[in-house]
């Protein structure tokens, strides 16, 4: 067990190791750095990301990455293997220092060294930080005890902490023993402690079972309506988009997108799910139409994507056969509608025996945005 206590597990439990001081002194100066509304409502940017750039000899990871992050706000962070993502987080957090470019904490410029900078971010990285040979409590005051607190304080903010993890019930038990989802919610509790104004959360959901997901995403959103800035990076796309205002999508080591998710949803087209009695034996048929898949309840679909392109007719001949109909499209247009391709996938599936049961929009989301923005080939 000591073997263990001594050694910790990754560098991202560096940001935790900060010199000790008195709990009164702690809670009194976060009280003061707490961000306040400028006088014209607007939010002051708890994190400015302005141009970093990181180079590992002639390896470049990050190019060139701006962003912000406001008091309040979830910032989703996104981006394949590879994209910069992680180096990003490294330097925002003060474990990596930019080649170029520099980060601001509440307008002043970061230095990683800095005790005061340091108390005001909390990081969950995607390894386990937790000591497995302790149970939950050791673990809270352990990292307690590094931010500064003591005696009556360091045992109500352990309280505090447990309650909201939903660890109250097995704190006396080894961390060793748990879940993937305690484990997951005890990591997310030591970054806690110490009550950070910024959160850094790097796949804080990864491999855990739906209500830890569901407990792990309030607990923060709770931070979120306390004031705290949270980093939020993810590959669940359907996470991001329940839980973020904003949303930067990086590749290659620059920003590809940065706004809300309503403003980056705005320009995909909707695509439409016809349901239907069966789909065995028409994908050849439908292929310039749309594609096959499954609904959740196991009802087959055709999808008719919103922006597909089609291949224009011959200007002189401006009618498109499909089934037992013909269809004009638009000479004007070098891609068919998706009103005309509804129509063609119809006639399609009426010359083909087969009954559309309902027709249902599918609205736009983050993962055909990504896959838009970042391409559908392989990372590793």
């Amino acid at each position: 067990m000591e073997t263990g206590i001594a050694t910790m597990r990754s560098n991202f439990r560096r940001i935790r190791r900060i010199s000790v001081r008195s709990a009164a002194d702690m809670i009194e100066s976060q009280c003061n750095a707490r961000p306040s509304q400028s006088t014209s409502g607007n939010c002051v940017n708890l994190v400015e990301a302005v141009h970093l750039r990181k180079c590992y000899g002639s390896h470049l990871a990050v190019k060139d990455i701006s962003f912000s992050l406001q008091a309040g706000e979830v910032l989703g962070l996104l981006g394949p293997n590879g994209a910069g993502k992680s180096t990003t987080m490294m330097m925002v957090a003060g474990l990596l220092a930019p080649t170029a470019g520099k980060i601001l904490f509440q307008g002043r410029e970061f230095n990683g060294r800095d005790y005061d900078h340091r108390r005001l971010l909390g990081v969950v990285p995607q390894e386990y930080a937790i000591y497995q040979e302790l149970d939950a409590i050791d673990n809270l005051r352990f990292f307690g005890k590094l931010y500064g607190l003591r005696g009556a304080a360091l045992k109500t903010r352990c309280e505090e902490v447990l309650d909201q993890i939903g660890l109250v019930d097995s704190a006396r038990r080894l961390s060793g023993t748990y879940s993937g989802g305690m484990k997951r919610r005890l990591n997310f509790g030591v970054a806690l402690m110490h009550k950070p104004r910024i959160l850094i959360l790097d796949e804080p959901t990864v491999g855990v079972d739906p209500h830890s997901r569901s407990h792990l995403m309030d607990c923060v959103r709770r931070q979120a309506n306390e004031g705290v800035g949270v980093i939020y990076a993810s590959h669940y796309m359907e996470e991001v988009q329940s839980i973020c205002q904003r949303v930067a999508i990086i590749d290659h080591g620059e920003v590809l997108a940065n706004d809300s998710i309503p403003h980056l949803l705005a320009g995909l087209a909707a695509d439409l799910h016809l349901y239907v009695d069966r789909t065995i034996g028409i994908a050849n048929e439908l292929r310039d139409l749309g594609t096959l898949s499954v609904g959740n309840d196991g009802e087959p679909i055709v999808i008719i994507p919103g922006d597909a392109a089609v291949e224009r007719p011959e200007q002189e001949n401006l009618l498109r056969k499909y089934g037992s109909g013909t269809l004009a499209i638009d000479a004007n247009r070098s891609t068919a509608s998706l009103a005309w391709r509804l129509q063609a996938a119809l006639f399609k599936l009426g010359s083909l025996g087969i009954r559309v049961l309902r027709v249902e929009t599918q609205q736009s989301n983050l993962e055909r945005l990504f896959l838009q923005l970042t391409g559908k080939r392989l990372r590793d």
